[in-house]
Formats: C-alpha cells, sequence, structure tokens
C-alpha cells in the first residue's frame, strides 16, 4: 500500500512521501487559520509547509517538478502563503493598520526583487557556459574564471523566496504581541537581504568573472585538436541512465593503437563519465560538432544506435563502426540501423549469424569478429564454489521498450526465483543486481523490483539470527569491522581524487582543471580494487545482499558468484567468459527447444520456466561437479559467443582498427588522387582551348592581311 502511495504520489522514500503529505495538508490547515482566523494554527501550519517544501526541494524529488507543471509551482506556494497572512491580519481587524500596509507593501516590494535576482543567477550560468565540456583538454589559450561560490547560484530561487521568513515571522509576532516595531523591522530585514543577495551576483557578470564567447573556446578547442591529432573516435549519445553504455569502453579505448578520443553530446552524461585518460569533448550542439576539425581521425566507434550519430556519420573521411554496448539475442543486436556503417564489429561467430538470420541488410563482409575487450577482468571458474556455500547471483535485465514478455523474467518469474533460491534446501546466497533501468518504462517491474529487495533484504536478517549462522557472523565480526573501516577510509581518498581542482566548481571551471594526470588516474584504480575487496569483505559470505548503483560493477558480481540466473541480454553473453555455470529463464514460454532455437545464449543453459522449479539442477551443477552436464557445451559455446582466448581480444580489436584505418587512408588518397586528376584534366582542357583561340586569331590576322 505504502509503495503503491510512493509512486502515485511521484516520491521516491517514504520520507518523501511523509513530506509531500505534510505539505498537501499543511496548506489547505494555513488557508483555514487565516479564514478562521488562528494566528497560532496559521504559524505551526505555516513552519510545517516550509520544512516539508524544503525538505522536498533537498531530495530532488519529482512531485516537486510535477507540482510546477500544473502551475502550483515554488514561486506561487510562497506567494499564496504571503497572502493568506495578509488575509489573516484582515481577519483579526488590522486591515487598518500600519502594519497591514507594510506588510503588503513589503511583500510586493519583496516580490518584485526576484525578478532582477532570477535575471542575474540565469545571466551568469548562461556566460559561464562553454559551447564544449572537456575532460583531460587544455585549454590554457582560453581563459576560464574560477566559478562563483556555490551557494549563490545553486537553488538560487528558492534560497531567493526563503529571505520572506523574516517578515512573516516578523509580521505574525507583532500580530500576536501587538508591538508593530518587531513586524517593521520583519519585513525590513526580508527586503535588505533580498538586495543583499541580489548585490552578492552583480559582480560575476563582470567581463574578467566571465567565459569567453563560443567563437574563442571552439577556436581554442580546434587548436588543440590540430596539436593532438586524434586518429580514433568512441562517440556516444544517449540518456543519463545509458552512461554505462560508454563506460564499459572506456578501458578499451585507454588501450587502443593511436591517439584516442572520445566525444559526447550530452552534458549530463560527462559527471557520469567514469575515470579515464583518454580526452573527452562533449559538443551538445550538431553545428559546432560539424564544424570541429576532426580531419585526423581514421575510425569511429559508435556503442548505440542513435539519431545524433548522423553528425558524425556524415564525415566521409573516416569509417564508421557500429561495436555496441553487449552481445545478445536481442533484436537490438540486430538493428536495420546498423547498416550504415563501414563495419559492424561483433564478439564473435554468433553475432556474424544473427545478422545473416536476420537479413537486415549488413552484408557478411562488413562484420567483424573482434571479441570482447571488456571481459579481461572477469575470472575463469576453477570448477568449485569459492565460499562453502555457493553464492548465485540473479541479475535480470529491464523490460525493455515494449510489452513482450520474454524481455525479462522480473516480471514473471523474479519473485518465484528469488524465493527458491532463498528457500533451496542446500542453502546458497543470494546476491541481487538489478538492471540499470529497471522500472523506468513500466511501474509493474518497478513494484517487482521492491518486493524482491524487500524480500532478500528480509532474508539476511532473519539468516544472521539463524544458529547456522550466528557463530560464523560472531568470529567473523572483527573482520567485518575491520573491512568496514577500510571501505571508510578508501571512499574518503577516492573522493579527495575523483574531482580535480577546488569543490563547488562549475562545469566550465571542471573543463580547465581536468587534465591527464597519470599518478593520479592509478591512485584512482588502485584504491577501486581496494574498496571491491574491502566490500566483500565488509560482510559474510552466507550473507544476500542487494547490489545497486555503479558500484561493486556487474563483472565484480561475476567474479564473486558461482553461478548467474539471467535473461536473454548480453549479461548472459558476458558471463559465459567465466566458465560458470548459468540459467537463463524462459519467461515467454516458448518451449525448452524453441527458446534454444531462438537464444544462442540459452544452449548451454539451465532453461528455467516461470515457476522456477528447474533451479535445483543448476544448484546441483555448482555443490557437485559430476552434476555439471553442461560444462562442455559451455566451452563450445563460450568460442561461439566471444571469439578464442587466443589472441587476446584487445590484440584482435587493435588488429582490426589499424586494418580499417589503412582502409580510410587508402580511400582518403584515392579521392584525392582522383580529384587532382580531374582538376589536372580541366586545367589541359582550359589549356587546349586557350590555344586553339590563339591559333584562330593567328589565322584570322594572316587572311586580313
Amino acid at each position: 500500500m505504502i509503495s503503491k502511495a510512493i509512486r502515485l504520489a511521484r516520491v521516491g522514500s517514504r520520507s518523501e512521501l511523509a513530506a509531500a503529505a505534510l505539505m498537501g495538508l499543511g496548506y489547505p490547515c494555513v488557508m483555514l487559520a487565516a479564514l478562521v482566523p488562528s494566528i497560532w494554527l496559521f504559524a505551526i501550519a505555516g513552519a510545517v509547509t516550509y520544512a516539508a517544501d524544503w525538505y522536498l526541494h533537498q531530495k530532488g524529488s519529482y512531485l516537486v517538478n510535477r507540482l510546477s507543471k500544473v502551475r502550483v509551482g515554488l514561486p506561487i506556494r510562497f506567494l499564496l502563503r504571503q497572502l493568506l497572512l495578509v488575509l489573516l491580519l484582515a481577519r483579526e481587524g488590522l486591515a487598518e493598520t500600519p502594519l497591514f500596509y507594510t506588510a503588503i507593501a513589503g511583500f510586493l516590494i519583496f516580490y518584485g526583487l526576484q525578478a532582477p535576482h532570477g535575471a542575474l543567477a540565469t545571466l551568469i550560468r548562461l556566460r559561464r557556459t562553454m559551447p564544449v565540456v572537456t575532460r583531460n583538454v587544455d585549454l590554457g589559450t582560453v581563459r576560464i574564471p574560477d566559478a562563483p561560490p556555490k551557494a549563490l547560484l545553486r537553488r538560487s530561487g528558492e534560497k531567493m523566496l526563503h529571505l520572506d521568513i523574516p517578515a512573516m515571522a516578523g509580521v505574525l509576532i507583532a500580530a500576536v504581541s501587538g508591538k508593530d516595531a518587531i513586524g517593521y523591522a520583519g519585513v525590513a530585514a526580508t527586503l535588505l537581504l533580498g538586495v543583499l543577495y541580489t548585490a552578492a551576483l552583480a559582480p560575476y557578470l563582470r567581463r574578467h568573472r566571465r567565459v569567453p564567447g563560443a567563437a574563442a573556446v571552439l577556436k581554442a578547442v580546434s587548436a588543440w585538436l590540430l596539436e593532438y591529432r586524434p586518429t580514433v573516435v568512441l562517440y556516444f549519445s544517449g540518456s543519463d541512465e545509458s552512461a554505462y553504455q560508454i563506460n564499459m569502453w572506456l578501458d578499451t579505448m585507454e588501450q587502443v593503437d593511436g591517439r584516442p578520443l572520445i566525444l559526447m553530446r550530452e552534458r549530463s552524461l560527462v559527471s557520469k563519465l567514469n575515470v579515464t585518460a583518454v580526452p573527452v569533448i562533449c559538443v551538445p550542439g550538431g553545428t559546432h560538432l560539424m564544424n570541429l576539425d576532426l580531419s585526423t581521425v581514421r575510425v569511429a566507434l559508435y556503442p548505440a544506435n542513435v539519431g545524433k550519430n548522423i553528425h558524425l556519420l556524415r564525415v566521409p573521411t573516416m569509417k564508421h563502426v557500429f561495436i555496441g554496448h553487449g552481445d545478445s539475442d536481442k533484436l537490438a543486436s540486430v538493428n536495420p540501423f546498423s547498416k550504415v556503417y563501414d563495419e559492424v564489429w561483433t564478439a564473435g561467430r554468433a553475432g556474424r549469424d544473427r545478422y545473416a538470420l536476420a537479413d537486415v541488410g549488413v552484408r557478411d563482409e562488413d562484420i567483424v569478429e573482434v571479441g570482447r575487450p571488456q571481459l579481461a577482468p572477469i575470472q575463469s571458474w576453477t570448477g568449485a564454489a569459492r565460499n562453502p556455500i555457493p553464492t548465485v547471483l540473479y541479475a535480470p535485465t529491464w523490460e525493455g521498450w515494449d510489452d513482450n514478455p520474454g524481455n525479462t523474467s522480473l516480471l514473471l518469474a523474479g519473485e518465484n526465483i528469488v524465493r527458491r533460491l532463498l528457500e533451496a534446501e542446500k542453502p546458497v546466497r543470494v546476491v541481487y543486481k538489478p538492471h540499470p533501468f529497471t522500472g523506468i518504462r513500466n511501474k509493474k517491474a518497478r513494484a517487482v523490483h521492491e518486493r524482491i529487495t524487500a524480500m532478500v533484504r528480509a532474508a539476511a536478517v532473519e539468516r544472521a539470527t539463524d544458529p547456522r549462522w550466528t557463530a560464523q557472523g560472531a568470529a567473523a565480526t572483527s573482520e567485518h569491522a575491520a573491512a568496514q573501516a577500510d571501505l571508510t577510509r578508501v571512499a574518503a581518498e577516492l573522493n579527495s581524487l575523483a574531482k580535480p581542482g577546488r569543490a563547488g566548481g562549475d562545469e566550465s571551471e571542471v573543463s580547465r582543471v581536468s587534465l591527464a594526470d597519470p599518478v593520479r588516474l592509478e591512485a584512482i584504480k588502485r584504491l577501486r580494487t581496494e574498496w571491491n575487496d574491502a566490500y566483500w569483505r565488509s560482510f559474510g559470505w552466507w550473507e544476500h545482499r542487494v547490489v545497486t548503483g555503479s558500484e561493486p560493477k556487474l563483472y565484480d558480481c561475476f567474479n564473486e558468484a558461482d553461478a548467474m540466473v539471467s535473461d536473454i541480454s548480453s549479461v548472459v553473453s558476458d558471463f559465459m567468459a567465466s566458465g560458470k555455470p548459468y540459467a537463463v529463464t524462459d519467461s515467454a514460454a516458448l518451449g525448452i527447444d524453441e527458446f534454444k532455437r531462438q537464444n544462442t545464449a540459452a544452449r548451454a543453459a539451465v532453461i528455467l520456466s516461470n515457476s522456477a522449479e528447474e533451479l535445483n539442477e543448476l544448484l546441483d551443477a555448482v555443490t557437485s561437479p559430476e552434476f555439471d552436464l553442461l560444462a562442455g557445451a559451455r566451452q563450445e559455446l563460450k568460442e561461439y559467443l566471444l571469439g578464442p582466448d587466443h589472441p587476446t581480444s584487445m590484440q584482435r580489436f587493435n588488429s582490426a582498427l589499424r586494418t580499417l584505418q589503412a582502409g580510410a587512408e587508402a580511400r582518403n588518397l584515392g579521392v584525392e588522387q582522383r580529384i587532382g586528376g580531374q582538376l589536372l584534366g580541366e586545367l589541359d582542357r582550359e589549356s587546349d582551348s586557350d590555344s586553339e583561340s590563339v591559333d584562330t586569331e593567328a589565322s584570322e590576322a594572316s587572311v586580313a592581311r
């Protein structure tokens, strides 16, 4: 019931729901207090609305955004409170007093101050917005001043509105006590604070505190590109939730042959980018992107099929390659849009065969098998569980953009899978890691996710009191405490290294200071390894766990798990690199034979129905190697899906890159020669024409003589 109320109210937690309820009840109570009238009820209800509003803004509640859409935005809510205070004064018989007119005049002037304050804040943000956002790019030729203090601009409109509190409080106290001077002082304080806040912003519009114009910044970027001379570009555009699609390629880009560059299109995604040594340029404007000097780039790599790809696909001097963000049997893996690229790189033979079967226009000669370089961190299975009881990872994919029941096991089978794992006769540890997109389109998927999360956490609490595990827990208390201390220490060190420069800098200032620092990057990688190790040591190997967010990463969960349950997605193909047993759910109830025929990655899996009653086959394979009847099939399927182990995937990736770079060079040289030959021919024709003209003139002159 509470979960449903949270969804309906568009809030993210029980505390936000409580704040929304208090705010919803508070305003009618303020109105009632003004009409009755009751100064004390007005003061209490008003304070509740202030506090609830502030809390919802602090949490970034979606409800606040929705209220603005229905014309009950923050300024309206503040103005309503002020008008109701004026009504309260009138109902208290103070309508003809100086206090009444002072309050009205004060609120009108204060409301008038909102315009210059809002205009200044908006102008400062606009004047500090560069046409690009960069990382590891030296724009030293452009003077980028420090950003204004964060306290001045962050949620500035909300802060300005809250300056009415002295006036509201002063007028209420004056109405109760009869001391009008307190009301005058409150109104004066509100106006003075409003003027001071507005005045504090004005200096940041001065020229030496503004970022140079777009032309100067783009000129500096072009100069840097001319000096760096990038040869291969990773191009990405997408929603905030899709950041994982580019993050998975960062380590690979650091190892490619040549001079790599990352081109992005959305500003909001830059802050979600993991730390990398590769130069990053985010260019939101299509015109700006098309005017960048990318003449040295020979290969462009695309992890996603999105509309904005056309802005780079139009460049003929580079070869364009779709590399995707995973390898699976989903329809997205054979998108007909893929035929616009010069080549499509797949992990193994399976990717090539998918395109052949789909017949969407991608030619077989344009497909190159390069493996999956990202899978290098995945550890191979030793044939035995890491701990006294096996760990089973449940990593369902999301619901997808359509309502195909085969997209995810979460809706029809998720709770059955988790329940059977938690209640297994031979105990296992459950690690639940949902897809980052879970619930963004289907509310039912979000609800199931929340129920599964509750199930796993409740089972973890119950296991902590189970006599089978209490002794283990007591013995490991000091070890877990030490690991928690390590987590806290490492997290603090990572936070200090995460963003260069001072705290509170805006994206322009961060672009200035975010230069490649090999020592810092190496320290961050080392600390992340330490963090991951400490995380798994911070709780018992018997304790169930829900893992959300970016850390620990999916591949870290692979290494900790002894088996996995998932759906048809790239997660299954990636897990194949470990060689461990896995199960896949036939959510659409196709039947085992048809399901395996349609989905290559399921051919070496235990196939689950929506009841998940087949899970014992997976658990037997993990606990007793002699029951692992699919071990040989998994090895064969691994090579079919991901390619051979030797040469390594990174070696094959670089080999394909070099080949395509050579092809781009040959193409460009041929075009130059053809254009040169055409121009030479035109010049020859013009020369012949001139000669004929001279001969004709000479002949005519001879006849005349």
